[in-house]
Parts: structure tokens; sequence; C-alpha cells
């Protein structure tokens, strides 16, 4: 991994030896491809390690004074909180964060948009409004937490497991699934937070990989049926059906009035046949949870080449996690298209910074335990290894949580780093297929977009291969490159889109995962 000249990450070659990897040359860090002891000594660097060093973490190359700057992928992951001394383990005890400018440079790093002269295609399912689907699931939302049980009750009576016989004459349905959710009542009416929910759940109503969609209420709560549909522009109808608890005679029949529908759905949901689409109609929402030190310089940047190539076939990437960016936007918006564009992303880095201090948190919270025991410090450091997603080319677009995303290409949608609450909010926009990459073993699904796991190293995926769907760790030991895997990765995800299950599908990750993102005040 190095910089270019537009200050951009960029997949490359980076300088390896035996027991540790450098980024840029203008690092003042290197980090360890496997625990490392006292008295080793790292000939290129010309440094002896002291004390423990563990795998995925940063050695110091040079002496370092309190206060300074601290380099990684040629860019500040934070500065000195204490002397440091060549050889020494870089990290929270003596790394912190602190302020430093940033040259947002609008536009200045993009560049025209190379198309492939033959695009690539899936196996899709082509909508009778041609919406494109890479999944065909029935839906059952619920416009409220205490409508939750009964739609969950309904989708269970349909799970293969269970009563294998319902779905038995309809294999071109994938499921039926129950998205709930925690909220709904006892919220501002007038609100962000209530605006939020109905234009996630309006998002989800209108997915191309749900063939049909029930919604349930109870009947009395704030984010009424009618309400969601007016604000969404949905109106009823056959594949679009509506009742609550309270207007339904209570639990039981409740229960027995959504098995009946979803049956009568069943045989029209089952009508559809896959055919050669353009890759045009994928988009793909970027993830990273249980990040580590290898994320930055494995799964990621591999996970950047294929979203180049998906860009080069005409279509869309959808990057996000707005505080896994935080310190690292400026490297987006030099390839913002227009400074519209990036003074959009800057006016949400600038929203999360004012959010944060109402809420008394800090945006260096965000790395979790599991990320700083797998290497990372700062959350700057945490960004510049997370924006390696996003490829190299030119940011389209900047939306809000669950905006419908409808431009082509790299854009961008704000929402926590929380992968569920993320994830959910791309899904709402549009997404449906979602890359996912980790280096602490995260367990993630997504229904109805189907989401493919990338492990950033090879202990990982041997300990845990059961969740994951593609090694990257092959890059730190040089057996393939960023670009190789790149390529694989971009013809999974063909695969995945045509049909082939991925393996948080077969394990049936997908409903818990349905978190909208919740802003207001409960009351």
């Amino acid at each position: 991994m190095s910089l270019n000249s537009a200050d951009t990450l960029k997949p490359s070659t980076a300088s390896m030896s035996v027991r540790v990897i450098r980024l840029n040359p203008a690092d003042d860090v290197v980090i360890a491809l496997e625990q490392l002891v006292a008295g080793t000594v790292l000939d290129e660097e010309a440094v002896t390690v002291s004390g423990l060093i563990p795998p995925g973490h940063k050695v110091a190359t040079r002496d370092i004074g309190q206060g300074e700057a601290v380099h990684r992928y040629g860019q500040v992951i934070g500065f000195a909180s204490q002397p440091i001394r060549a050889g020494q383990h870089v990290h929270t005890h003596n790394l912190a964060m602190g302020d430093f400018a940033r040259d947002y440079a609008f536009g200045q790093g993009a560049r025209p948009t190379v198309r492939s002269d033959e695009p690539a295609t899936f196996q899709g399912i082509i909508r009778s409004d041609g919406r494109v689907a890479t999944r065909n699931y029935i839906g059952i939302l619920t416009s409220v937490n205490c409508s939750a049980t009964v739609a969950r009750a309904i989708a269970d009576h349909f799970r293969r497991d269970i009563h294998p016989e319902e779905l038995a004459a309809f294999p071109n349905v994938d499921g039926v699934v129950a998205l709930t959710h925690g909220s709904g009542c006892a919220i501002d009416s007038e609100g962000d937070g209530l605006a939020m929910l109905q234009r996630t759940l309006g998002g989800y109503a209108c997915h191309p990989n749900f063939a049909s969609i029930l919604v349930v209420g109870l009947g009395c709560e704030t984010n009424q049926i009618s309400r969601l549909f007016k604000t969404q522009g949905l109106r009823e109808h056959d594949r679009l059906r509506t009742f609550t608890i309270q207007d339904s005679g209570g639990t039981t029949q409740t229960i027995a009035k959504g098995i009946e529908l979803v049956r009568r759905m069943l045989p029209d949901a089952n009508n559809v046949r896959r055919e050669p689409v353009s890759a045009s109609h994928l988009k793909v929402g970027l993830q990273c949870g249980g990040s580590d030190g290898y994320s930055g310089i494995t799964a990621n940047p591999v996970l950047g080449a294929a979203v180049d190539l998906l860009v080069q076939h005409g279509g869309t990437a959808i990057l996000s996690e707005t505080p896994e960016i935080y310190g690292a936007e400026h490297l987006l918006t030099r390839r913002a298209e227009t400074r519209e564009v990036g003074r959009k992303l800057v006016d949400r880095i600038n929203w999360w910074e004012a959010y944060a201090h109402r809420q008394g948190a800090q945006m260096n919270n965000n790395p979790s335990a599991g990320n700083k025991a797998g290497g990372l410090t700062t959350v700057l450091e945490k960004s510049l290894g997370g924006i390696a997603k996003a490829g190299s080319t030119n940011l389209t677009e900047v939306y809000e949580y669950a905006q419908p995303v409808t431009a082509r290409g790299l854009v961008f949608m704000d929402t926590p780093g929380y992968d569920p609450v993320s994830a959910t909010g791309q899904v709402a926009g549009g997404a449906n297929l979602i890359c996912f990459t980790t280096g602490r073993g995260s367990a993630y699904g997504c229904s109805p977009a189907p989401s493919v796991k990338l492990a950033t190293n090879t202990a990982l995926w041997q300990r845990q291969a059961d969740d994951m769907d593609l090694n990257c760790g092959e890059v730190l030991e040089g057996r393939a490159t960023i670009e190789q895997l790149g390529q694989v990765l971009f013809e999974l995800l063909l695969d995945v889109a045509s049909g082939t299950r991925s393996r948080s599908e077969l394990h049936g990750y997908g409903q818990n995962e349905f978190v909208p993102w919740q802003i207001s005040a409960i009351m």
C-alpha cells in the first residue's frame, strides 16, 4: 500500500521483510506480520525490537518526540503522547489523537472514469418495473416493536427447517423473512428520528429483492402505517399488504391472517426466472467490522480493487460508516466529481462532530476493544485503512442515511460505524449486495441483500472459515496480489448476485441484523 501524488490510498506493492511490512516510505512505523520479541533485528529497517510486539501491531522505526505526528500510509494517525524509541511498540499507551490541518482540495484528484469495453453480466431477476434483484424473498416489516413477535411468528411458519411443506412447491422463493426493530413509538412525531425510520422502512418496502411485502403494526403507535405510506409515496396492492394486531382481533388471528396472506403471495413470487443482466445493476454496500492491523493492508484494498472493477462495469459502490472515515475524509473530497459533492461530505463530518459533542462523546471513541487488540490505535488509523475499501475512482454523490441511491459509481452514505445500523441504511438505499471485511471474525449477514465476508489474514481464515467467503491473507504471504484478489472478488460478487449463497446465508444470518438508526429522544 502506498500513497500516490494526489494523496489517495491506492492498492500497490508494499515493502515486506520476513517479519514486518512497510506501507509507505514516509511512515514512522512498520507492521508486524508475526509476534516479535525483544532483541529481534529488523534488518531492512536497521531497528532492534524492544519488548513484545503482537501480530498486526506497529513498531517505531525512528525515535519520535512527545507531541510529534506519527505516520502510517504516509498520513497522520496520531501524536506521540510520550517519547517513543525506535523499536518500541506504538499503541494506545504512547499514541493519541490530536488536531491537524487537512487540505480538502475539492475535486483536484478527480479523473475521467474508464468504462469496460465488454460489460460483465450476472444472472439477475428482472421485476415488472425494470428493477433488478439478486434475491427473491417475501418480507414482513413492522411499524413498531409491539408487532415484532407477530411478524416473527408469521415468518417462522415458513421456515424450511420447521414447515418444509409450505415452500416445497416454490423453489424460486428464497424464503420468508421478518425484519423487526425496537422503535416506532414514544418518539417525536415530527422529528428526524421518525422520518429516518420511515425512510428506512420505505426503502425496504421498495427493495427489488422482495417479491412481496407485509407491513404489520399494532394500531395505536406513533408510526402509523397510513402516515408511513404517505411520506414514502407507497400504496397498498397485491404485493404490498398492511394490517394491525388491534384491527385483526389480537395475536392469534393476526398471525393466522399473515400466514394466509403469504400463502397467497407465494405463487406470484415463485413466477420468476434468472437471466443475464449487466453488472451495472449491482449496488454493493461496503462494510468493515472487527477490523485489525491488517484490514487496511489486505481485505480493504482487495475490496477497493473490486470496487474499481465494478465502477468500470457501470455498477455502484456505497461507502459508509462516517465515524470510520473521520480524519481521512480529505482523501475522498479530493476525488469528488464536483465541489458540491465534496462539500456535502464535509458537512456530514461537521454534523458528526456536533452530534458527538452533544452526547458528551469523542470521535476517537470509535475503535473497539477488538480493533485495539488487533493493532489499531486511533480512529485516524482505522479510517485510513477503512477508506481503502473505496478503491480509486471518483466520488459521485453523498447521501443521508437510507436515502435512495440513484447515482452510479462510488457514492457515500452517512451512517454510524456500527455495522448492522450502517448496512441497514445501505440496503434501504438500494444495495443488493454487501461486502464485509473483517480481521477479528465478525459474524454478520443481511436480508434481503446477501453478504460476502472477507478475512484479512490466514489465521482468521483457518480459525473461522465457516463464516468467511474469501481469504485476503494471501496478500501478506505473497501468494496473490491485491489486484489478483480484487478480480477474484469481483467474479465472486457476480456469482453471489447470480444466486450462489454466501456463508452468512447458509447459516441463516440476516433477520436480526435489521437495525434502523435511532437518533431521536425516546419519550
